[in-house]
């Protein structure tokens, strides 16, 4: 047992409190089957205390002036960095939902067949736009939770990013003619295949540094927070703001985004000042 605890103690370093739990699930269930097995008499993985693992990158958020600036420079950037940056910062999507979002699950609202069609069918001459978030790059292809399944309306400026890219992309397939993969992504390299975290990292900081920030300290994933931080700055309340994410309480958006939510309460102040004078 002090040999087990003595291991997991020589991880913290290196590893955060979640990797310690999975390394420390997976040994227990080893010694588990060893049992069932007659190979050792006594499961001590069952008696260690998981310790407290090396505390990550604390989640920040652009401010208004900031993420002005990011979005000015994505759109002087390749049309897939930008649209990616634009619908991360202005629906709140995740990067693993972008990089598996779909063109046939970017539609629009057509009005003489009344009903929402993908844009490859019906075009972009419509006035209201969306896309399905139904799918992520995790293992099985789901979204995160149940909740994260979700439909957004788009802005207009996330409406423009994606035709833009959608020309681009066009354009590229052509010149790819023979290596071309027909995947139907939205988000792809120049020959159609998938593009990696990695790619979007790196893109990204370049856009950040061309904005006046330092790349480095800044991630993908962080757009999100942004969106969430604008929103509560302006009011937006925070039952809107998590169905928007795709969490399924309002707990889980407080929990997670705990240091971009920052709603001041107005109402009683408002009341008071009503019934008693300013």
């Amino acid at each position: 047992m002090e040999d087990v605890d003595k291991w997991l103690a020589s991880k913290t370093g290196e590893l955060g409190t979640r990797s310690l739990k999975l390394i420390h699930g997976i040994l227990n269930r080893a010694v588990k089957s060893a049992m069932r097995r007659g190979k050792v008499k006594r499961n001590v993985v069952d008696l260690c205390d998981i310790p407290e693992g090396r505390a990550g990158r604390p989640p920040k958020a652009l401010t208004l002036a900031q993420a002005l600036a990011v979005l000015t420079q994505a759109e002087k950037s390749g049309e897939r960095m930008r649209a990616c940056i634009v619908l991360s910062l202005l629906i709140g999507a995740r990067t693993e939902e972008l990089r598996a979002l779909l063109w046939s699950h970017v539609v629009a609202y057509d009005e003489a067949q009344a009903g929402w069609l993908p844009v490859g069918e019906t075009g972009w001459e419509h006035e209201e736009f969306a896309i399905y978030v139904w799918r992520s790059v995790r293992q099985k292809g789901d979204t995160k939770t149940v909740k994260s399944r979700r439909s957004l309306k788009l802005p207009r400026r996330c409406v423009e990013a994606l035709r833009l890219l959608k020309e681009a992309q066009e354009i590229a397939q052509e010149k790819a003619r023979d290596r071309w993969k027909d995947t139907d992504l939205v988000f792809c390299t120049r020959t159609g295949t998938p593009v990696t975290a990695h790619n979007v990292r790196r893109d990204f900081r370049k856009v950040v540094e061309a904005a006046g920030l330092t790349g480095r300290e800044w991630s993908p994933r962080e757009l999100r927070h942004s969106f969430v931080s604008v929103l509560s700055d302006s009011g937006v309340p925070i039952e809107d703001i998590s169905r928007l994410v795709g969490h399924s309480n309002t707990v889980i958006t407080e929990t997670v985004y705990r240091h971009q939510i920052r709603p001041v309460i107005m109402q009683g102040a408002a009341a008071m000042d009503k019934i008693f004078g300013s």
